[in-house]
């Protein structure tokens, strides 16, 4: 409808890159392009789509003359910075690379309330934190008296997969719900916004509430999925809410659950380098001290949860993954009941035919690569402050 409108066709170039389709999105920023030469948006895009198919060398000089340029988009202020990052990550700059990320980073602490999402972060975490560890080791047993299965309605096999963010969980989605018995759900939030609010919001527990609770679960995860699930082992993939496992295990008992992974170090500088929409969540990620703090709330309740007693509960290695993905990913599946199944091993090719809601998606559409592993000795100096914090974590999970 209007030969010169670039944000249309800028939206049609993100739509194209998230679903792999790239000659098509390739073509929507050289229609921008065409349009205004100059458009922020279209030449940081197209930067990015050289990043994606490794046109490293294209890539940087299109972001060093972008960021001189002096771009007026905002987005495009920090995210050139963010991209030239991870360019520079990739040839071995770290240290221009951390220069670069505390810019973006600088940037983007201009343009919201960073502090009231840290302070409702703060609130909430210490919640959830402290509530789950003044639980006793047995809590499963008295819950199991309170909705024993004979007053619980039916639900599908139900699995959830969780961890911190950026431990290889979004790998370990794609391999499992690559399986025909899989119904794999990439961070929905079925769980957050309607089994956590229907539990919090109840002023009794009781068996009733909880089966509603299940009901109105399961009906936005069918509406999510489309088909029957019939026969299906529900996978609920989905990171933030490990911290929230009580809920989880109060309102589906049977549940079984699968914690990825990762050395920590590698963890919080992996995140450090995300460029995502600002939440309460990823707020944290705006510095390493605050990385290191999530990473801790986290962990600290599933250290507590993974010593209940009758906990049905796995934990897998983002490391044992890239190192064996078909012994690793075979252990996992077992774990969950199914037999290992040769489509898993090339997940990758039913990934990049999907949209995928993860930051990660791009990562996750390709075989299975090992440049993440031990990455963090490279920013040893940066890190050096906070390692402190991780070291218990470090210890408790067996990463020397």
């Amino acid at each position: 409808m209007d030969p010169t409108a670039i944000n249309p066709r800028m939206a049609l170039a993100i739509l194209s890159e998230q679903n792999h389709r790239f000659a098509e999105a390739r073509a929507a920023i050289e229609s921008c392009l065409a349009i205004d030469p100059r458009d922020d948006q279209a030449r940081y895009f197209a930067a990015l789509l050289d990043r994606r198919e490794n046109r490293i060398e294209e890539a940087e000089l299109q972001l060093r003359d972008l960021i001189a340029s002096k771009p007026r988009h905002q987005y495009v202020q920090y995210a050139s910075r963010y991209e030239l990052a991870e360019v520079l990550n990739r040839t071995g700059r770290f240290d221009e690379a951390m220069q670069l990320l505390l810019e973006a980073k600088t940037l983007q602490r201009r343009l919201g309330t960073i502090d009231a999402m840290l302070q409702e972060y703060d609130q909430g975490a210490g919640q959830y934190r402290r509530s789950t560890l003044e639980l006793p080791k047995n809590i499963l047993r008295t819950w199991a008296r309170e909705f024993p299965e004979r007053d619980r309605e039916a639900m599908p096999r139900l699995a959830f997969l969780g961890g911190h963010p950026r431990s290889g969980t979004t790998l370990l989605e794609q391999i499992l719900g690559a399986h025909p018995e899989v119904a794999a759900l990439d961070e929905h939030p079925a769980f957050t916004i309607v089994a956590c609010q229907l539990f919090n919001a109840a002023p009794q527990i009781t068996a009733s509430r909880l089966n509603l609770i299940r009901r109105r679960y399961l009906e936005a995860i069918q509406r999510e999925w489309g088909g029957s699930l019939e026969g299906k082992l529900l996978l609920d993939k989905n990171p933030s809410p490990t911290a929230r496992l009580r809920i989880w295990l109060r309102v589906f008992p049977e549940l079984r659950i699968v914690v990825a992974l990762r050395d920590p170090r590698d963890v919080v500088i992996s995140c450090y380098f995300q460029n995502i929409y600002l939440n309460v969540i990823n707020v944290n990620f705006l510095s390493l001290e605050r990385t290191a703090r999530h990473y801790a709330n986290l962990m600290d309740v599933w250290l507590a949860v993974r010593q209940w007693e009758g906990l049905a509960w796995t934990e897998t290695r983002y490391e044992d993954i890239v190192a064996d993905m078909e012994k690793e990913g075979r252990r996992v599946t077992e774990f969950l009941g199914l037999n290992w199944d040769p489509a898993q091993g090339r997940f990758h090719e039913k990934s990049s035919q999907k949209q995928m809601y993860s930051p990660t998606y791009h990562d996750a559409s390709q075989p299975v690569y090992k440049r993440s592993v031990t990455r963090w000795p490279a920013y040893e100096k940066h890190l050096a402050p906070i390692l402190p914090i991780l070291e218990p974590y470090c210890r408790a999970l067996g990463y020397a």
